[in-house]
């Protein structure tokens, strides 16, 4: 998608990008609970990617900018901190490596 460009995907994702950004983060999220704990990656899904918001920076890269204190935030599962953060930090780099692939970068 040649024409994306910050602002304009800042100011129209949920309305004209929704379901690219549905999809991508489904296909991370399905990579992930195959590849993980799937109660710690729904737990991850439900209580900190929820509140997530996806940004295009340009040139093909996008970033994911989480909720404050996402750690804090999984609830329901016995998990140590320590590994809520690594696979935070694996589940956000699939994010956006699915949200280039979905976007054509």
């Amino acid at each position: 998608m040649a024409d994306l460009d910050p602002e304009t995907f800042d100011e129209t994702k949920y309305v004209e990008h929704f379901q690219q950004l549905q999809r991508a983060y489904k296909n991370a999220f399905n990579r992930m609970n195959d590849q993980y704990d799937s109660d710690v990656v729904h737990a991850i899904d439900q209580q900190v990617l929820a509140e997530s918001e996806p940004f295009y920076e340009g040139d093909g890269e996008f970033r994911v900018e989480l909720p404050d204190d996402p750690v804090d935030r999984i609830e329901g599962v016995i998990v140590d901190d320590q590994k809520v953060t690594k696979l935070l930090e694996i589940y956000v780099g699939e994010i956006e490596r699915e949200l280039q692939r979905v976007f054509g970068y």
